[in-house]
Order: structure tokens, then sequence, then C-alpha cells
């Protein structure tokens, strides 16, 4: 048998793939894979800020259509940037253990947040993580910053900007931590709902595909994104929007779920925060986006949606 797997066509995406790929390898030994590379509306259009373009599926749409067509069984995502509703007839068949869950800054002068000088640009395609900064440095000036890793890496590097912010997950899966100046701690840039994770999805109905990517699942894992991705439903948010949280199992049995969300607005200057914990993920993250709620966080997002 073999299983095809869709693509984009970035290194990263690559990577993750054939992790995935090769994982499944040393469990099931006969069978074969294939990748089909496909180019996302989110690989085509550079040219613009990603909440210009933004709104759902931006770099999972067109990976969907493949499964739902039959052309392919499985597609790896980065978790943070796939909807939090699965179209009718797909569904995530594996969430595998998470990887870096922190954003990381990137200085070709080797700045830090707090060494930064006046006025400095900080490259960035997230509001979330533009926001974040500018409530701890509100001289800064966040600029767009698009591209695949190896070319925001460039760009930094190249002193385009005096730093720049990305996904620390995406640097260590291809080797490039060395160029970190800073990994930014939790308390300082929380990120976004799903950050670090992989999710493989797949036709809901292909038991077949189901059952082999079954070996790749971590539950505690699945536990802590599906409450950090239960915030951000219960907030009406996309993947362009200024909200963050993280989720973790603790306890000595790690049955109980600790989650913390932020819900900040594109200047930095209002942020709702919210922690709770439950053993339930669903009821978890909602029922802590409805704190937020009630701390002002729908009015937040609501500026947020008119810019």
């Amino acid at each position: 048998m073999k299983l095809i797997f869709a693509t984009r066509p970035s290194a990263l995406a690559r990577w993750q793939t054939r992790w995935v790929t090769n994982a499944l390898r040393n469990i099931h030994r006969d069978l074969e894979y294939e990748e089909k590379v496909i180019t996302t509306q989110g690989d085509k259009i550079l040219d613009k800020p990603l909440p210009e373009i933004g709104g759902k599926g931006l770099f999972t749409q067109e990976l969907e259509s493949e499964l739902l067509s039959g052309a392919v069984h499985c597609a790896v995502h980065s978790l943070k940037d796939l909807p939090v509703e699965n179209p009718a007839g797909l569904t995530i068949g594996c969430i595998p253990a998470r990887a870096e869950v922190r954003d990381a800054l990137i200085s070709a002068r080797g700045y830090t947040i707090s060494t930064l000088p006046h006025g400095a640009s900080i490259g960035t395609s997230s509001l979330r993580r533009a926001a974040q900064i500018l409530s701890l440095r509100p001289d800064i000036k966040t600029e767009s910053l698009r591209g695949n890793v190896d070319t925001r890496l460039r760009k930094a590097l190249d002193g385009q900007y005096d730093a720049i912010i990305l996904a620390g997950a995406g640097l260590t899966r291809l080797g490039l931590e060395k160029n970190v100046t800073e990994w930014l701690a939790l308390d300082v840039m929380l990120p976004a709902p799903g950050q670090g994770a992989l999710a493989v999805q797949c036709r809901a109905d292909d038991q077949t595909t189901l059952s082999l990517l079954a070996a790749l699942e971590n539950d505690a894992t699945r536990k802590a994104v599906t409450a950090e991705r239960a915030f951000l439903s219960g907030l009406g948010g996309g993947c362009a929007v200024p909200v963050a949280a993280y989720a973790q199992m603790i306890g000595d049995q790690r049955l109980e779920i600790s989650l913390a969300g932020l819900v900040i607005s594109e200047d930095g200057k209002r942020v709702v925060k919210v922690s709770s914990q439950g053993t339930d993920a669903q009821h978890l993250g909602n029922e802590l986006a409805q704190q937020a709620i009630a701390q002002g966080a729908d009015e937040i997002l609501k500026l947020a949606a008119e810019h």
C-alpha cells in the first residue's frame, strides 16, 4: 500500500512531511510513501501582510481540496495554521508530540528585546507577536515580514530589520537555532494556539489511513492543543487575530490541564490575560474564552477585525 501526502513547497513543510513519513516508515515498514507538492494562496501572495490577505485556510485550503478529491491520503500542517474547524469530511488523524513552543528573536547585531535601540524595527508576520512586542516596547516599529523561514532569516541577517521574530519550532526543525539571539520566555511572548505541534489531516471515513496514523498520536499534546484551540474558537477567532494560548498537562499523573490565554489590542495597550485548570480540554478552552470575553476580549477583537 502507498500513502500519498500533500505538502506545501517550503523547506519547512517538506521537512515536516518527511518527518511524519519517516516516523511511519519505522513502524509500518511495508508501506510506501509519495509526496505531492501543492502551492497555497499563502505561498503565492508574498507582497502583502498576512492580516490583509488573512482569513481561514490561507496555508491549508488547497491541501484540503486535494484530500477531499481523493487525490491524496494525508496532509501535514503546522497546527497553528490550521483553522479550528475541519471542513466536512476531514479530520485530524494524529497530532504527534509537540516540539519547541516558544518564539525566537533574531538580530544580526545581537540585540535582545531589552537592548534594541529606541525606534528599532522588528519584522513579523503576526499580529499576536507585534502586539505583545508593543506592549513591552511601545517605541519599537513593527514591520511586515513575509516569506518562508529561510527568506525571513536572510532578511534579518542582511540587516533589513533590527530584529525579527520567528516560531522556534521551525528554526529547530531546520537546524537553524544557532541564529537565535534570544528565546522569548512564555511570560514575555505567549505562543499561538497549537504552536510547535503538527497535525496530520485525512478523510474522516478513511479508516485504513486513520489506523496507520494512530501510532504517531501523542495524547498529552492532543489535549493541550485542543484546549488552546477551544479558547481560540470560543473567541470566534482565526489564525490572523491577536490571540495567544498555551496549555500543558500538570500533576503527578498528568491528568489535569493548565491553560493560559491572552487577547491583546494591536497597539499592545489593552491586554486581557486569563488562566485556569481543568480535566476536559474542550470545556476548559471554552470556559476561559468566556472569562476573557467578560473582561473585554470581544471588544479588542472587534477593533482588530475592523482594521
